[in-house]
């Protein structure tokens, strides 16, 4: 706690106490098995996608998704995990039916984000994808590239400079569909599907996992604090588009309002 109080990295596993090495694992679970899972969904769109340029653009996001699972696994079996035998344990390629609301419930044992059990159906889904989910773990992912486990902190910077890249691809796709006449709506009934889901991704406000999560320097900023540095920046961009987000309510407060229903 010293080291992590002044600033510094911790770099081996001698280094931590059994608390740091149960969340930073924890931690990373999700990450590494989001950008397996987020990898197999982005396949079928390698045959969806309108020009060869598109096939290749796709084809390439796969890759790197792939690769960022691959360096995260490694990192967790540098702590002692069995990434092999976990891969071998959980199906990656697991969707749900495109009609299910799971809130901020998983579908299954594996640690995923839980947008990663929705299935991309269209050419507009993805790109909404693209636009919303990548957009929000970029967010996420500047707590990683900022954290106090120095692997992990290192291997972040390519990971976001390629997550980036994602971005863009889905800000440009939507102002151009935005811009047709002929994909206007669509691209609009993606965004209503796919940024309630992103605002899910981001967690409980205040949670004392959280509170933990940053006093041993995993994260920087509570989950609500990220949320609504993505809102706002989706906000401003989808209006620029001539688009609009839909209404978004909390999994949580949903619960509360139904537990407060007499009978």
């Amino acid at each position: 706690m010293a080291k992590i109080q002044a600033g510094e990295k911790i770099e081996s596993p001698e280094e931590m106490t059994e608390e740091y090495r149960e969340n930073l694992i924890h931690l990373m679970l999700m990450q590494a098995d989001s950008e397996l899972a987020g990898a197999y969904g982005y396949v079928p769109m390698i045959t969806k996608a309108p020009n060869i340029a598109e096939t290749l653009a796709v084809a390439t996001i796969v890759k790197d998704e792939v690769r960022h699972a691959r360096v995260m696994y490694k990192l967790l079996e540098d702590l002692g995990v069995d990434m092999d035998a976990r891969f071998r344990q959980h199906d990656y390629t697991l969707r749900v039916d495109g009609q299910v609301d799971l809130g901020s419930r998983r579908a299954a044992g594996d640690a995923r984000v839980n947008i990663f059990y929705y299935p991309l159906e269209t050419w507009a889904d993805f790109i909404a994808f693209n636009f919303c989910m990548d957009r929000g773990a970029g967010h996420q992912l500047v707590d990683a590239l900022h954290c106090s486990y120095g692997p992990w902190s290192r291997a972040m910077e390519g990971i976001f400079k390629e997550e980036s890249m994602h971005v863009s691809h889905g800000e440009t796709w939507v102002k151009r569909m935005a811009q047709d006449p002929a994909l206007r709506d669509e691209i609009q009934e993606a965004l209503n599907r796919w940024y309630p889901r992103t605002m899910n991704i981001f967690g409980r406000p205040n949670t004392p996992r959280n509170k933990l999560y940053r006093k041993l320097g995993l994260k920087r900023r509570d989950n609500d604090e990220v949320r609504q540095a993505f809102a706002k920046e989706v906000k401003e961009l989808v209006e620029q588009f001539g688009l609009t987000l839909p209404a978004w309510k909390p999994d949580w407060e949903k619960v509360s309002e139904e537990a407060a229903i007499p009978g």
